[in-house]
């Protein structure tokens, strides 16, 4: 016998499997599944605006978007931005037990004869404070005076997929919301037609760091938060065209027949992905509009391509960093630029060449073209890549010889809105192999880079599985000593 008669049992068949529990459920299991289940739809964002986390803002901003040029592989500090003497006085001497022992080393683990190696270019002072950069790079040289270095950087993986996870998530547990998703969490896009969050990839030189689609996935929140894979070549978005023979009005008949049939769904369910799929939809029109006039950069001016040293269509890094400006002006909140290419185990000299004249004179014309553009002052560029490189050797010999993963120390520099330009913060030691001075930790940097946006770190949460998660875990800083 039924023992849902009519009407029931229409409504029954109607209502989903999340509101079925939490609307019928009763005693300490269903309160304790209730606890576990992430809040949906509207509750959600009333919670936190309520606690202050969403919308309106902490605290005053410093800067709308971020532009982070990620180096991924871990660019060699010592062939960067740490000029450490020492290391070339003692080039080829067994590195001291002393500094090493029981540390973590990644290939190099085991090995019995560690010497070390010293800088393989050298260094100049540049700007009015001085700085030392590596010739390696003229090019970022010449902005010494508008870049704040970092020495003293830490992290907590030395393994590529892991440390990107931890740079990118704030864990290296895999799955966790990425930095830009928190970013269009916290504070939404400003942009109508494009993506809040674009990654643009590129790649030249050794074979190309692996990377995925995890370090800019929404994790935990609602998925309308996850980042956008553009291509640097061909078409932008893959199936953002409209199928041949199916017309505008056509496809905006499709859009209204499914915004109509979610809205039906999402008045039984109140499921908050059931918004993101009509939001997305809606966006892919606008975006079959917008992408093509953004990617197309033959409307800019031959002096322009030449100071980024790119040419329309090529995918480099420059003309990637070019489309970040051309992303930043249409109101793109994080942009993230990878080039894959600076896991240098062997042939250091050779690759960080290639590398750097990949990225270097385009780092700084992106650099310069937002300060003459005066967007700079509302924008924080972040130069680095997941961790830095030992100061022992690695395989090769001579001239070939390269250098292994290194968590304890690495260096990056920040530009833009609220950051000291001209000056360099934190130290290593004699060897670059330990951060000594004013460590900074990947949590200190993300609670600085939020801080900036005008959120605190600490109270931008997203309740699931039972508890409170923020970017920054139960750690992290803001760098005041670094904030203008």
């Amino acid at each position: 016998m039924n023992p849902f008669p009519a009407p029931w049992q229409h409504e029954l068949n109607r209502i989903g499997r999340r509101s079925f529990l939490s609307q019928t459920g009763l005693g300490l299991g269903a309160a304790a599944l209730a606890t576990y289940l992430p809040r949906p739809g509207k509750a959600a964002e009333q919670t936190a605006t309520s606690r202050g986390l969403v919308n309106p803002l902490h605290h005053p901003p410093k800067i709308k978007r971020v532009i982070f040029l990620y180096m991924s592989g871990g660019p060699s500090h010592l062939e960067t931005f740490d000029h450490k003497p020492e290391l070339t006085r003692r080039s080829g001497e067994p590195m001291p037990e002393s500094i090493t022992s029981g540390q973590p080393i990644a290939q190099l683990q085991g090995r019995s004869a560690l010497k070390v190696l010293g800088p393989v270019f050298e260094f100049q002072k540049h700007g009015q404070a001085g700085q030392q950069i590596s010739s390696v790079l003229p090019h970022i040289g010449k902005i010494a005076d508008d870049i704040c270095i970092v020495k003293s950087m830490v992290t907590e993986a030395i393994n590529h997929d892991p440390a990107h996870t931890f740079m990118n998530t704030g864990t290296t547990i895999s799955g966790r919301p990425s930095l830009g998703s928190w970013l269009l969490y916290g504070l939404g896009s400003e942009s109508d037609n494009l993506p809040g969050f674009v990654v643009l990839t590129s790649e030249g030189g050794r074979n190309p760091q692996p990377i995925s689609s995890r370090m800019w996935h929404s994790g935990f929140l609602p998925s309308k938060h996850q980042g956008v894979m553009f291509n640097s070549k061909g078409a932008p978005v893959h199936y953002l065209d409209r199928p041949a023979g199916v017309s505008a009005a056509q496809q905006q008949d499709v859009i209204n027949t499914v915004r109509e049939l979610q809205r039906q769904q999402q008045a039984t369910s109140d499921d908050p992905e059931i918004a993101t799929r009509v939001s997305q939809y809606e966006m892919a029109a606008r975006m079959q509009m917008s992408v093509p006039q953004l990617m197309d950069i033959r409307d800019e001016p031959a002096s322009t391509l030449e100071m980024y040293g790119c040419q329309p269509g090529d995918g480099s890094f420059a003309s990637n960093c070019l489309l970040a400006r051309r992303m930043a002006e249409r109101g793109v909140r994080f942009i993230q630029l990878y080039h894959r290419d600076w896991d240098h185990h062997n042939d250091l000299h050779k690759f960080m060449n290639i590398c750097a004249g990949h990225c270097d004179r385009a780092s700084a014309a992106l650099v310069q073209d937002l300060k003459q553009r005066g967007l700079l002052k509302d924008t924080l560029v972040v130069w680095g890549g997941e961790f830095g490189r030992t100061p022992m050797a690695q395989d090769g010999k001579g001239a070939q010889l390269g250098r292994d993963h290194h968590m304890k120390a690495f260096s990056l520099w920040l530009a833009g809105g609220g950051i000291k330009p001209g000056i360099t913060y934190g130290n290593t030691d004699d060897f670059g192999y330990h951060a000594v001075e004013n460590v900074v930790h990947v949590h200190d940097l993300h609670a600085t880079l939020l801080h900036l946006l005008g959120i605190d770190h600490e109270r931008l949460t997203y309740f699931t599985q039972g508890r409170d998660f923020r970017l920054t875990d139960v750690a992290g800083k803001v760098l005041k000593d670094i904030l203008a």
